[in-house]
């Protein structure tokens, strides 16, 4: 099933990302994304620790050996999902493909669904969101959304542990819970349905 879940306060969610260690670094020192940081290209954000911990292999992957833990505030992250256009075709959202692919290329911000995982690797029954940032919605995402940056690299790696010695004695994380968002957003997004 296709639902949000996220870490999150009364302030803002949390998303992660991985990177080079440099680039979380001057990150966390300046509380934004600045230098190494690339604004011309693609960008994706996740609210699934579990997800990114597999995709890093425990920040252990190349080129992802560090991992940022991002809080945005509620404002900037249902302002993203609005603007998104799925990476697959819908029937329910667009009349003919062509138009779909139109609004694709056009959009700022792209969303898909992938399997779910808890923090051990495995599979849940559930997808996990990523939103994909690109132009204008990438630049308000790493200068103007962000309200706190963390370097979470230290967790990653102790769950990776905890993970290749075949253990469930996990550190404490944030709790993710569902998140969310209106009627309408949910029918954009493809809740409750696989995709």
């Amino acid at each position: 099933m296709n639902v949000i879940y996220a870490a999150y306060d009364a302030e803002g969610v949390y998303v992660y990302q991985a990177f080079r260690p440099k680039i979380v670094a001057w990150a966390v020192k300046h509380q934004y994304f600045g230098k190494g940081f690339g604004l011309e290209r693609m960008s994706w954000i996740k609210p699934s620790l579990g997800w990114i911990l597999r995709r890093s292999k425990y920040a252990t992957k190349n080129r992802m050996t560090a991992i940022a833990q991002v809080k945005i505030s509620h404002q900037a992250w249902l302002h993203l999902l609005e603007q998104s256009i799925p990476t697959h075709f819908s029937v329910a959202d667009f009349a003919e493909e062509h138009l779909w692919k139109q609004s694709l290329d056009r959009s700022d911000v792209i969303h898909q669904w992938d399997p779910e995982r808890a923090l051990n690797g495995k599979r849940l029954d559930r997808q996990a969101i990523q939103v994909g940032l690109r132009g204008e919605a990438l630049r308000y995402y790493a200068q103007d959304a962000i309200l706190e940056i963390k370097d979470v690299t230290a967790l990653a790696l102790e769950i990776g542990q905890v993970v290749k010695k075949r253990g469930n004695q996990f550190p404490e994380v944030l709790e993710e819970r569902e998140y969310e968002i209106s009627t309408e957003l949910k029918r954009r997004l493809g809740y409750g349905t696989w995709t």
